[in-house]
């Protein structure tokens, strides 16, 4: 491997996030990058002036944006927020990374659900307002023929506040000893999130930009993926019912959104691995952390 200091330099905003912070990590195993991974504390995205000073100082060749409002009621709530979050912190960077490889993390939320297995061609219809945003986003990113969208699922792992990945979602509730509702007829492709960092520096030494969906190997609802995690913690005694979309009655949902990750599977130099596949392999501790981690 080439010395760090002659290692070309790469961006990672969001670095505390879930896929943020996995990818800064796996950097060192799966990438011939020096990293410079970017928290709100270090550079306020939405100060422009600022990022267009510190993008000219560091002059990155790499930019991998995974920084958004990402939880949808929060967008649903301001969504003027989202945008700016969302979309114009993305034209800027992508303005910015005009020249060289940029990556953009979007969401399996783009589609509407209607259809499941979803390949990268299939149209997009938003149903949220944050899968609008990462709907404007996409095209803004896509017009440069240099820059890559990447669409991923539900991303399980361990974050430094405890609640990014859903498995710490879930393992919250549990906690707190409150019964958990969850669709049988929703439908994801969750994966963990150190195999899509991984997926992504394998992406990026390719160096096939465009767009690509990056998840879990198995389709798999709600409820599901809810019993998985809960046989992680039997000391909790989590308590989970079934329900349907039938009854739901708040915001539009999306019911598949399933994604057939083929195209970037023949770049990669492994399988996509089944969620509970992973989950087997990957036993998570009474404390909440991963036992292999």
């Amino acid at each position: 491997m080439t010395d760090s200091v002659s290692k070309p330099l790469a961006w990672i905003t969001g670095s505390r996030g879930l896929i943020g912070n996995y990818l800064v990590h796996a950097s060192s195993k799966f990438s011939e990058w020096k990293i410079r991974g970017l928290t709100r504390e270090q550079l306020d995205l939405l100060d422009f002036a600022a990022v267009r000073n510190e993008f000219k100082n560091d002059s990155p060749q790499l930019v991998i944006h995974c920084a958004a409002l990402s939880q949808s009621p929060a967008c649903q709530k301001n969504p003027a927020l989202a945008r700016k979050l969302n979309v114009e912190v993305t034209v800027l960077l992508a303005e910015l990374a005009a020249d060289i490889p940029f990556f953009f993390f979007s969401t399996d939320l783009v589609f509407d659900g209607r259809k499941g297995n979803y390949v990268e061609t299939d149209s997009v219809n938003p149903l949220s307002i944050y899968a609008e945003t990462k709907v404007a986003a996409e095209k803004i990113v896509l017009a440069n023929p240099k820059h890559t969208v990447i669409r991923t699922s539900l991303n399980a792992g361990i974050s430094s506040g405890g609640d990014r990945g859903f498995n710490e979602q879930l393992r919250r509730t549990f906690e707190k000893n409150e019964t958990l509702k969850l669709f049988t007829d929703e439908f994801r492709s969750p994966i963990s999130a150190e195999i899509t960092a991984r997926a992504v520096w394998e992406l990026a030494s390719k160096k096939k930009p465009g767009i690509y969906h990056i998840a879990g190997s198995e389709r798999l609802s709600r409820w599901e993926i809810g019993r998985l995690i809960a046989a992680q913690f039997p000391n909790l005694n989590p308590k989970i019912e079934p329900e349907s979309l039938a009854n739901y009655r708040g915001a539009p949902r999306s019911p598949d959104t399933s994604l057939n990750c083929g195209k970037i599977q023949k770049l990669l130099s492994f399988p996509l691995p089944r969620f509970s596949d992973w989950l087997a392999e990957n036993p998570v501790n009474s404390s909440g952390k991963l036992e292999n981690a």
